[in-house]
């Protein structure tokens, strides 16, 4: 009579079992565009709290990158949230925003955003068209 099988594959089953990996997610502009303020705060907030770096397509407005800097900073704690990164960039040149916009004083969402831990996420080096980013695996 065989004994109990090992689970080989057990860890490629989960997708939430990183291993020694580093997760990325990826959250396109659909994704966010239904999204309240603080639904798009806090879809960001549990991924960096569980250890993800997380990529928008589209950045934030500048009133939600603020809110989620406030939100951030009341749920740091030293033992378990020690905050987060952030860095973005343009997609798109200023000179891209329609004339209406550049009259109102609208910002541009079109920007790529980075978010990842604080103790996971450094950024090295920062320009118009690279963000590179050292990762630690914790």
């Amino acid at each position: 009579m065989p004994g109990p099988k090992a689970n080989v594959g057990a860890a490629d089953d989960d997708p939430d079992d990183s291993g020694d990996g580093v997760r990325i997610d990826m959250i396109s502009g659909a994704r966010m565009e239904g999204l309240t303020s603080m639904e798009k705060i806090r879809l960001i907030l549990d991924g960096v709290r569980d250890g993800n770096i997380v990529i928008l397509e589209e950045g934030l407005s500048p009133d939600e990158e603020s809110r989620l800097i406030e939100v951030t900073m009341t749920e740091i704690s030293p033992d378990d949230f020690t905050g987060i990164e952030i860095e973005t960039y343009p997609k798109a040149e200023a000179g891209d925003q329609s004339f209406l916009d550049k009259l109102m004083g609208r910002e541009s969402t079109q920007k790529l955003t980075v978010i990842g831990p604080a103790n996971r996420i450094e950024t090295l080096h920062k320009d118009e068209n690279l963000i590179s980013t050292l990762v630690s695996r914790k």
